[in-house]
């Protein structure tokens, strides 16, 4: 098991979503964060069942820093009872869970020759036509 979790939160727009995400990346509160956009929220909120479009955040962080992620997000959300929902991560990729543990430590990051680089779409063949 490690001490890497992943955190959800929902969000009810775009904008709210992308302030609490960049701020936890900034601050190293989060390596990474998913922004996944529209979900659908069904939930009973003051008697009632609600059908919502809402945005979801997926933070990558570890177990020492949720408290402090708990609380940024409940400072920055707009929601009077937002979603903070922390999942461990019991195994891993080993090269992705150290650069998370390097993003979070603010050590340096792997120089961009040596990061991978992206594939590129494969373009289908024309292929001929038998008569």
């Amino acid at each position: 098991m490690t001490d890497k979790v992943v955190v959800l939160v929902t969000c009810g727009s775009g904008e709210e979503a992308e302030r609490i995400a960049r701020a936890l990346v900034e601050e190293r509160l989060a390596a990474c964060v998913n922004v996944t956009q529209p979900v659908r929220s069904l939930y009973r909120w003051q008697g009632k069942v609600c059908d919502e479009p809402e945005v979801l955040l997926s933070i990558k962080t570890s177990r020492p820093l949720f408290d402090r992620v708990r609380r940024a997000v409940e400072k920055l959300h707009s929601y009077e009872v937002p979603e903070v929902v922390c999942l461990p991560i019991i195994d891993g990729a080993p090269n992705y869970l150290n650069w998370l543990e390097g993003a979070l430590r603010g050590e340096a990051e792997p120089a961009p020759a040596a990061r991978p680089a992206k594939p590129r779409p494969v373009k289908p063949r024309a292929t001929k036509r038998k008569k």
